[in-house]
């Protein structure tokens, strides 16, 4: 999605998301310290791949946010990652977001926020920066969980003056008595941001998918994913990949 991104640049966009499916309100190891909690994380990861397409240019990524929550549901956060963008982009991608989550039924929780993707070390003074709305429904039954969700990107001069949504959903499982989990995502862009697009293809939509496992001790959790898209295949770009990444949430 960067100049060195096959095409983020021909269109003027910013790559959809932080590292994100979606973000939203970050895990963390949660105190009772009254009406507001402030938490954080970091990550270290081997590709960042956001929606099948690596923005590291397929080498490993620093990541990090925080995140402000008020017990009535609403937040605010930034999260940012180290990025592989060139002059256009530069070497780092800074979102900003704000929302409301919680549930709205035994089991069922909403989610709704707005995202503003940035990119502060850019170089060539372009419009790069655009605007994220999202929702999403999460369901819980027992060990098991699913989360149905859209994002859609308005049309922006960052993004040649098109839009782009994108719809998901995602599947989790822990396993009983054991700290691992298992998740597979499905993703489908239509717009500007669409990975056979970036990729050089005159298609503007495609899928994104990935099938991963977690081990989670503490603050600590390593997880490694395969993940790929559709669309042509650029090695370190939108090849399939095995993903690894150890965070860690406070």
């Amino acid at each position: 999605m960067l100049t060195s991104f096959h095409g983020k640049i021909a269109v003027s966009l910013a790559l959809a998301g932080s590292g994100v499916a979606l973000p939203a309100v970050a895990s963390a190891q949660e105190e009772d310290s009254g009406p507001i909690t402030v938490s954080a994380n970091a990550a270290l990861t081997t590709d960042y791949r956001f929606r099948g397409v690596s923005l590291s240019g397929g080498d490993p990524a620093i990541q990090g946010g925080v995140d402000v929550a008020h017990e009535s549901g609403f937040y605010v956060g930034t999260w940012a990652s180290s990025i592989d963008g060139g002059d256009a982009y530069g070497e780092m991608e800074f979102d900003i977001y704000a929302g409301w989550s919680g549930d709205v039924s035994d089991g069922v929780a909403l989610d709704v926020g707005v995202l503003y993707y940035a990119y502060p070390t850019e170089e060539l003074g372009l419009d790069t920066d655009y605007w994220e709305p999202y929702a999403s429904v999460g369901f819980t039954l027992g060990p098991a969980e699913a989360t149905v969700g859209a994002a859609y990107a308005f049309e922006q001069d960052s993004l040649g003056g098109d839009d782009n949504l994108y719809v998901y959903t995602d599947l989790g499982y822990a396993l009983p008595s054991t700290p691992i989990s298992l998740s597979a995502h499905l993703g489908y862009t239509d717009g500007a941001l669409a990975p056979p697009f970036l990729a050089g293809s005159a298609d503007d939509n495609g899928l994104d998918w990935s099938v991963g496992a977690s081990v989670s001790s503490g603050i600590l959790e390593v997880s490694v994913a395969y993940v790929g898209v559709e669309g042509p295949s650029i090695d370190g770009f939108t090849d399939d990949a095995i993903v690894g990444t150890i965070s860690a949430s406070f």
